[in-house]
């Protein structure tokens, strides 16, 4: 279900050639996370337990986008690119919201969590189960920590709770009130308010606040105030539990998967700026939330969400059947 009447992944130069992609949609723990996903999931590009049942949770599912991000444009082109319907067919109830395409975290968890009152107080059933992809993992965890009374879950999907090297290398070449931090500002807000309009709704946009808010700074100051689930050493499991709430994440670390999408050739290059295994967007490591379910999928930042279109890697794991799995996980916790 659409939250935008309710309610009302990528980052200039570089973040050009990224916005692009983003726009058509955006391990080193201490145990072994990538041990923790089902065997299932492991080399199959199927869906796996189509059962009337197997993904029908007890609390709703909301998905959440990243960085230039929407619900569905036109009506037809969705961020989660086929894992609503997958979720819906197995019993699940699902909500995909919409914040502000760029803007801080903190404005982006506000917009989100007036949508989530709404939900709740639709479905009757209490509490959410948040799935945050890219900057929306940032967002739920906003949420979780200033309402942890209406969530049941948090989960991310490639978010960079350490911060991103591409965030870094932007801000560090925009001279602060200047020029180019002016063109970023206007274009990046042009397009979010153009992918706002186009998927019925409006938010004020912050490209600049967007951008810092990713940055290695911006992310320790947000993790001052907004740490559960967070790793105690770099690159370790977080808390499994906080608060009542259940914290996971997985993430990708391969930025080119599939030669036929175009996407992927600006996740090759934004991948470079890293010095560690990255998805295009997000370092592994940045990635550790809670219990990690697996860290090292054969997916890029937008194969996360199954963008663009379904084209993801062959013969690797289907990421609508890591959304799928991870409904059954929370089914049998009784979330």
């Amino acid at each position: 279900m659409r939250m935008a009447s309710l309610a009302g992944a990528g980052r200039a130069a570089a973040l050009g050639a990224v916005l692009v992609s983003s726009a058509m949609v955006a391990g080193c723990a201490d145990t072994a996370p990538n041990d923790l996903a089902p065997a299932g999931e492991s080399a199959t590009n199927q869906d796996q337990g189509l059962t009337d049942a197997y993904t029908q949770t007890k609390y709703p599912i909301v998905l959440c986008h990243g960085m230039a991000g929407f619900d569905s444009l036109f009506g037809v082109v969705d961020y989660f690119h086929g894992i609503e319907s997958s979720l819906e067919s197995g019993g699940a109830k699902v909500y995909v919201t919409q914040v502000p395409a760029f803007s801080s975290t903190e404005a982006r968890g506000e917009a989100l969590l007036q949508q989530i009152e709404d939900i709740v107080a639709i479905s009757g059933k209490g509490k959410v189960n948040l799935i945050g992809h890219s900057h929306g993992g940032l967002d739920v965890r906003y949420v979780a920590t200033v309402r942890p009374d209406l969530v049941a879950s948090v989960t991310s999907v490639g978010s960079p709770h350490g911060g991103a090297d591409l965030a870094d290398m932007l801000r560090d070449n925009l001279t602060e009130g200047g020029f180019t931090e002016g063109v970023l500002s206007f274009f990046a807000g042009s397009l979010g308010t153009v992918l706002g309009l186009l998927s019925g709704s409006s938010n004020p946009q912050d490209a600049v606040g967007g951008l810092e808010s990713l940055t290695t700074a911006g992310a320790t100051a947000y993790n001052e105030n907004y740490g559960a689930g967070l790793p105690a050493t770099w690159c370790g499991q977080g808390e499994s539990m906080k608060n009542g709430i259940r914290y996971f994440s997985w993430s990708g670390t391969d930025a080119f998967t599939n030669v036929l999408d175009s996407s992927d050739y600006a996740l090759k290059l934004s991948g470079l700026v890293y010095d560690d295994a990255n998805d295009g967007l997000v370092g592994r490591c940045s990635s550790h939330l809670g219990v990690v379910i697996r860290d090292d999928y054969k997916m890029n930042h937008l194969d996360e969400v199954n963008q663009l279109f379904g084209i993801t890697a062959v013969l690797a794991t289907n990421p609508k059947s890591v959304f799928r799995s991870h409904a059954n996980r929370l089914k049998n916790l009784g979330l």
